[in-house]
């Protein structure tokens, strides 16, 4: 075969080619794997750093990292609430009478009356009973509560010498505790000053609490409607949801602790007058208002009953004026709660103590009270938002 024949060409030209292709194909593919073992290797960055960490640390980081910003953040609003405590007590208190009274409310619309005329029967009606209620008491224990003081301390005064008898504790140890309990009271009394601000800072709390009350129950759906129709998008029906779901466990909270509240103090009141127990009237009342702070309030109010009985009838009066507290307690937590509560007001026991804990902390007895409702409302939001976002993608992954 000659040079110029076109089959001459071809064999050389394409075994050249395949050589070039191979040595370049082999160039390339050993470049790219030294690049690539060098990237894998050699670099030591921030993210090669993070994801050569196990899952369970990255998850754990990732969680600590957002609680503590979610606590940052609640205790920021917490201090921010404590400088403007008249105005947050006002709201608080506020929010949480309109949804105690918004069935009231709803009757006397249904009534067709105004709804002025409606917020405005219904704020009287509220300064009616508590006026009533509170002239009553008033009337029937005004000069029963320095008798209380006393007995207290007498109270406290055989609780030791039983403490004494019957423990390996010394006189003087629990003289010399009682002794400092009694110099911090007295070393805490407080400013005249002091005291003519605090109750010129609770009458105008009152006063704006009950002006905002009748603004709300007036006008507090039409506000609510208001703030969804500047919403838009998908978010509007989960916003409306959860804040109706919210709105909801606020008001069976607040109606169904007052509820147990009331049941607690006529059960535990009738037990002391069956007993025979001096200042009986006053220790329903106490035990009224420790209602509103879950396990704890309960608690407080039934240790000052059992001091009350053994300082004025002995240990035996004692005895069951605790077997008394502890029936009725029980009743509540295991009968009245459950029937009474809806079952997505409900909270585990160590949630409220952790709560209520946390409220007294940052804002004193008021934080004691709203700790639970707050608790209860933001759980019943998150669930609900959590449940909706759940149903909405449910059928995109399916």
């Amino acid at each position: 075969m000659t040079a110029d024949e076109p089959g001459a060409d071809a064999a050389p030209t394409t075994g050249t080619a395949s050589t070039t292709g191979t040595a370049s194909t082999t160039g390339t593919a050993s470049t790219t794997g030294t690049a690539a073992t060098t990237g894998e290797t050699g670099e030591t960055g921030p993210r090669q750093a993070w994801a050569s960490l196990p899952w369970l640390v990255r998850s754990a980081v990732v969680w600590s990292a957002c609680l503590v910003v979610i606590v940052a953040g609640l205790y920021l609003l917490g201090r921010i609430a404590v400088l403007l405590a008249p105005l947050a007590i006002a709201l608080a208190a506020t929010i949480f009478l309109t949804a105690l009274l918004d069935p009231v409310l709803l009757r006397l619309r249904r009534l067709r009356l105004p709804a002025a005329l409606a917020a405005l029967l219904t704020v009287l009606l509220l300064l009616g009973i508590l006026v009533g209620v509170g002239a009553l008491v008033w009337n029937l224990t005004a000069s029963q509560f320095d008798q209380l003081s006393q007995e207290l301390t007498q109270g406290l005064d055989r609780s030791r010498d039983f403490v004494t008898s019957t423990l390996p504790v010394s006189d003087a140890q629990l003289d010399k505790l009682v002794d400092q309990a009694r110099e911090g009271l007295s070393g805490s009394s407080p400013d005249p000053v002091a005291g003519a601000r605090t109750a010129s800072e609770v009458v105008g709390s009152a006063l704006l609490a009950l002006v905002l009350l009748f603004f709300l129950l007036k006008d507090g759906r039409s506000m609510w409607h208001w703030v969804l129709s500047r919403m838009t998008g998908p978010n509007r029906p989960v916003v409306a949801e959860a804040g109706r779901a919210g709105w909801q466990t606020l008001g069976a909270y607040s109606r169904g602790t007052m509820l147990i509240a009331a049941i607690d103090a006529i059960g535990i009141g009738l037990a002391l007058v069956l007993l025979r127990v001096p200042l009986a009237l006053p220790l329903a009342l106490i035990t009224f208002l420790g209602g509103f702070v879950p396990i704890i309030g309960a608690t407080v109010a039934g240790a000052v009953a059992v001091l009350v009985a053994l300082a004025a009838n002995g240990p035996t009066t004692a005895l069951l004026t605790l077997a008394a507290v502890v029936a009725v307690q029980q009743i509540e937590g295991n009968l009245l709660e459950p029937l009474v509560m809806k079952r997505q007001v409900r909270l585990h026991p160590a949630v409220i103590l952790v709560a209520v804990t946390a409220g007294t902390l940052i804002a004193g007895i008021a934080g004691a009270f709203v700790s639970v409702p707050i608790t209860a409302v933001l759980w019943r939001v998150i669930d609900t938002v959590q449940r909706r976002r759940s149903t909405t993608d449910a059928p995109a992954l399916s």
